[in-house]
């Protein structure tokens, strides 16, 4: 029997991505024609910008700093990338993760036939499970009506409603609480992101397995912890386990 007891799944960088109705009019006004698979790339690329370690952790503008990164991954001159980013920043109203990436309910899908127990833990705004369930990506029962085609979860953790995020290792003893998990082993839950900032440092600091989802190989400091290249690819490793 596999090792892994239960999983934990951040939502932006695995299942939710920037919209590109969004993102795409200003890069196009710079002179560049991205492709949705540019799109992809270009978020990877930027949140490894994040985790390098000569970059000091975003503060308010996160959101700016990331477009920077973002506009410049996908082909935006560096003297451009301001400009861009901040015309992004002033068009972005509301939830802005409104883009499923390609295969990645699939691949939740072949999850939950390990009948493991799963949530999702992530930093957001407060309208990270409403916008799940209404993409149809994934619900938690919670008293509200499922209209979801999704996959059940066992609860969805949003930062801005309970009040702590990654890295602080308290996000993940709420999730860990509401999923009903207090007395196993922490190193038989694996919690998979994007970030090695946010998501990796704040597994290692609540003693959970971190998976960093690395899908181009983009990762700046890859040692000392597992990674894969899509979420499909987690079903292999607990079945390796």
């Amino acid at each position: 029997m596999s090792q892994v007891r239960a999983i934990l799944l951040d939502a932006g960088g695995v299942f939710l991505f920037p919209s590109p109705d969004l993102m795409l009019p200003p890069i196009r006004a710079a002179g560049v024609s991205p492709s949705l698979a540019d799109l992809h790339r270009a978020h990877y690329r930027a949140m490894a910008a994040c985790d390098e370690p000569s970059r000091q952790a975003p503060g308010r503008r996160w959101w700016y700093e990331y477009l920077c990164d973002y506009v410049t991954a996908c082909g935006v001159p560096p003297g451009a990338a301001g400009p861009v980013a901040e015309e992004i920043e002033r068009s972005t109203k509301g939830f802005s993760w409104t883009h499923v990436g390609p295969g990645t309910v699939d691949a939740l899908r072949g999850l939950a036939r390990f009948g493991i127990p799963m949530g999702i833990v992530s930093n957001s705004s407060g309208e990270v499970a409403e916008v799940l369930r209404r993409l149809d990506v994934c619900y938690a029962v919670d008293g509200m009506p499922v209209n979801c085609r999704g996959v059940e979860v066992g609860v969805v953790i949003d930062s801005a409603i309970v009040g702590v995020s990654k890295p602080d290792p308290a996000i993940f003893d709420l999730a860990l609480q509401a999923l009903r998990l207090r007395g196993i082993s922490r190193q038989t839950v694996v919690h998979v992101g994007d970030s090695l900032r946010y998501d990796v440092a704040g597994a290692v600091a609540a003693g959970v397995r971190p998976v960093h989802l690395d899908p181009y190989g983009h990762c700046p400091r890859p040692a000392g912890h597992e990674h894969i290249r899509a979420l499909g690819d987690l079903a292999a490793l607990i079945e390796d386990d």
